[in-house]
């Protein structure tokens, strides 16, 4: 038996020709663009058949009579039983003009085609989108009565029917295939499409939530969702079962979903939290139209929903079907399919195929270079701070990334040592002397900065000065407050008001702020660390506001205890468990590569929510830490010794690693 078929190519079409070339003696003839002939070999490969079996056409659907020469068209006249058309636009977000040249216009020049070369059968592959909204139930012989199909998706899947059913002159087929997913055996996928827009979205609830949590999501209408092997099953059986012509064939699931119900079988798939309380959808049709348009009218409301769908890869045409108001009869499928032992399995049964396959191979995080190197190699990245600590192992990190290294500091002689560390690991830092608290200094810094390198794509605020002294101890010394603040606050937005407007003007750059845990619990002791921290996330909270839509964007990390020379005068900080430097860095690349809003641990969260939700008892606690743990004598300004902790304050500090005490 001979065969001709369009989009042999596509995710459907090459598996039906597989199916069609292992009957016997079956050859199969495929139009193919002159831009795809590169795919022939890979197809024959996929088929497992040689060149005379599989035979391309050149063409293009595009064109009138395919685009086939006179001499090919002349070759098939008379030769082909069955003609498959299933080359067309599937896509919801598709523009409208390429469905309307591919879906109508295609099927024209296919009907067209099929019937000057006197094929024996044409068969329609069409969708359940040629039913448009319509409400209730629709059945294979009805096609008149779709409504609401205005959408470009329905309407060009209508219209292209429409041509099938009034102006093809040999015997045809329609066969109306519900939303294709992946294979129920393998979970092999091609595109992301249909159910698979939410997959981002439970993966994202599942990195937030733990699986046990109950969930509330919405019921919705009823959709309808297939495996391709099932589709391409049915339609090769049915394809070649004798029949006049004239039929419909819904190649839908019998059951049908909830959209509420598919959403939790995902969920539970993905081994995320399980939807246990629906709220029927349809609720929402309450709020009256002119309301609900109003709302989207207003610049804030429509900026935060299509950032939200852009951010979870959800089209805006997906919405349509959250409400889906049909449902298919599909009792001539099961009457034709009857005795084959051809059937559409259960959801249920092969979801975690199609969940596993997507994470594997069409997860658009996967294409992403999440690797430091990939965020930072090659730009220009500036660490203030540099020569110590937090900043000189974050320099050695983003040094060995491939990226541009600029380090300023105070001390020429730690640049200096810094800048001979790197170049002994075989890469190099470019070093600054600079004050960052000297605002004159400054500015002379950034000066020979974006003269020399033109400005900066990642900017690290590391420098910074920490004192821990109790307020009753700092009454004569307000001094301490003036120069906290001039480092870890002005110096801070010296630095970055000076390399924003370069940032702004190329559309893209990023802020790390090394912030500090204690901005979270409120350490006691560390009143004018904390206040000028807490100054740098309250500017940063309005500035990262300000440019969100110019590329810029900020981080801040609420650093916890890091075992640094800043921490290096208090001997009680000695036996506290700390993180390294490189621990720290980590944070740091974390911060560039993902730019998060905020970076900071379970133990900083804790204690904000303690301080938000039960104030005087997270008072009560932080004072308690007060007392329990001695003053310094180096805040004194004697000479600092070890201070000798009680069982309880050795207790707390083992279990509150990380902060400030």
């Amino acid at each position: 038996m001979i065969y001709f078929v369009t989009g042999a190519s596509g995710f459907i079409g090459k598996r039906l020709v597989k199916k069609l070339l292992q009957r016997k003696g079956a050859k199969v003839y495929f139009l193919i663009r002159a831009e795809s002939a590169g795919k022939v070999a890979a197809l024959r490969t996929y088929w497992g058949v040689s060149a005379a079996r599989a035979i391309p056409v050149p063409g293009d659907l595009r064109c009138k009579q395919l685009g086939v020469s006179a001499e090919d068209a002349k070759k098939l006249k008379g030769q082909i039983s069955h003609f498959y058309h299933l080359a067309a636009v599937y896509d919801l977000d598709a523009d409208e003009a390429s469905q309307v040249v591919v879906n109508i216009d295609g099927t024209r020049n296919a009907v067209g085609f099929a019937q000057a070369i006197k094929a024996g059968h044409f068969h329609h592959v069409s969708s359940i989108a040629a039913a448009g909204l319509y409400e209730g139930v629709f059945r294979e012989d009805m096609f008149d009565e779709a409504e609401n199909y205005d959408h470009p998706y329905f309407r060009t899947k209508h219209e292209s029917e429409k041509i099938v059913r009034q102006e093809c002159k040999i015997p045809w087929t329609v066969f109306r295939p519900a939303m294709v997913v992946g294979d129920s055996r393998t979970g092999e996928m091609d595109k992301i499409d249909g159910p698979y827009y939410f997959f981002k979205l439970i993966q994202r609830i599942r990195q937030m939530l733990p699986p046990w949590m109950p969930m509330v999501g919405l019921e919705g209408g009823r959709i309808n969702i297939v495996p391709v092997d099932f589709v391409v099953d049915a339609l090769n059986f049915i394809s070649h079962q004798a029949q006049p012509g004239g039929q419909c064939y819904h190649l839908v699931d019998p059951v049908g979903y909830r959209v509420g119900d598919v959403l939790d079988i995902l969920s539970k798939a993905a081994h995320g939290p399980r939807m246990n309380l629906f709220v029927n959808a349809a609720l929402f049709s309450f709020i009256p139209k002119a309301i609900r348009k109003g709302l989207m009218a207003m610049s804030p409301v429509r900026r935060m929903h299509h950032a939200i769908m852009s951010d979870l890869g959800l089209p805006e045409e997906l919405l349509t079907f959250v409400n889906y108001p049909t449902r298919f009869d599909c009792r001539e499928t099961l009457a034709a399919l009857k005795g084959s032992s051809i059937t559409c399995p259960n959801l249920r049964d092969y979801a975690w195929r199609l969940w596993d396959y997507w994470e594997r191979h069409l997860d658009p995080d996967l294409h992403i270079d999440r690797s430091l190197r990939g965020a930072v190699g090659g730009k220009v990245v500036l660490i203030t701070g540099g020569s110590s600590g937090i900043g000189l192992a974050t320099a050695h990190k983003f040094a060995e990334a491939g990226a541009t290294t600029i380090i300023c500091g105070r001390h020429q002689d730690k640049l200096d040592e810094a800048c001979k560390e790197a170049q002994a690991r075989g890469y190099r830092f470019i070093a600054y002397s600079a004050d960052i608290a000297d605002m004159a200094d400054c500015d002379r810094f950034l000066k020979a900065l974006m003269g020399e390198h033109g400005g900066v794509d990642f900017l690290i605020n590391n420098a910074g000065r920490s004192i821990r002294r109790a307020v009753e101890a700092s009454y004569d010394r307000f001094h301490d407050y003036e120069r906290t603040m001039q480092l870890n606050y002005f110096g801070c937005l010296r630095v970055t008001t000076g390399l924003l407007p370069g940032m702004t003007a190329r559309r893209k750059g990023h802020v790390v702020n090394i912030s500090s845990i204690g901005v979270l619990t409120n350490a006691p002791r560390f009143s004018a660390y904390v206040a000028s921290k807490a100054a740098l996330d309250a500017w940063t909270r309005c500035a990262s506001s300000e440019f969100a839509d110019v590329g810029v964007s900020f981080t801040t990390i609420n650093m916890p205890l890091v075992r640094t020379p800043m921490i290096a005068p208090t001997q009680l900080y000695n036996n506290v468990p700390t993180l390294s430097p490189e621990e720290a860095a980590d944070m740091v690349a974390q911060a560039c590569i993902f730019k998060p809003v905020r970076i900071a641990t379970r133990l900083g969260i804790a204690g904000e929510m303690l301080h938000a939700l039960v104030p005087r008892i997270a008072q009560i606690a932080m004072n308690t830490s007060f007392r329990m743990f001695p003053e310094s004598a180096a805040s004194k300004g004697d000479k600092d010794t070890q201070a000798k902790l009680s069982p309880e304050a050795q207790a707390l500090r083992e279990m509150m690693r990380g902060i400030h005490f």
